[in-house]
């Protein structure tokens, strides 16, 4: 399974970067095992505020997270996910948002997570985070 992070999602909408844009709407389009994260999903919404000014609103935002949901399977957190976030900051001083994301896709079987936030290894347990811009 594949899970995206909030930025590959944002970039899919956000016409400034047309190189980053093009890169995330592939990739996002490819995932036919793709999961939704809870919290990316709520991080989604509540970001796309800032695409306001470039036409793109709250509105389409909660529209295309309906559209994921029923193309992708959704993971929500659960305690187990926490206990392995609390455990995640321990071991990479991570914060915690992109601990307790990084503990949702290691309990959850996630093998590989996008995402152009992460300053960690490459792969983490058994997870392992790909920055799909790293060329681009």
């Amino acid at each position: 399974m594949n899970a995206v992070d909030t930025n590959i999602l944002l970039y899919v909408h956000d016409p400034r970067d047309p190189a980053k844009q093009a890169t995330a709407a592939s990739l996002v389009e490819s995932l036919s095992d793709g999961v939704l994260l809870w919290q990316v999903a709520c991080e989604y919404i509540a970001a796309s505020r800032k695409l306001g000014s470039l036409g793109y609103g709250f509105a389409q935002a909660v529209e295309d997270i309906e559209e994921l949901r029923r193309l992708w399977f959704t993971i929500l957190p659960s305690w187990n996910s926490l206990d392995r976030a609390n455990q995640l900051m321990a071991r990479f001083s991570l914060s915690f948002w992109d601990a307790i994301l990084l503990g949702c896709c290691l309990e959850s079987g996630v093998e590989r997570l996008y995402s152009e936030d992460f300053h960690t290894p490459a792969e983490i347990d058994r997870l392992r985070i790909v920055n799909p811009f790293r060329n681009v």
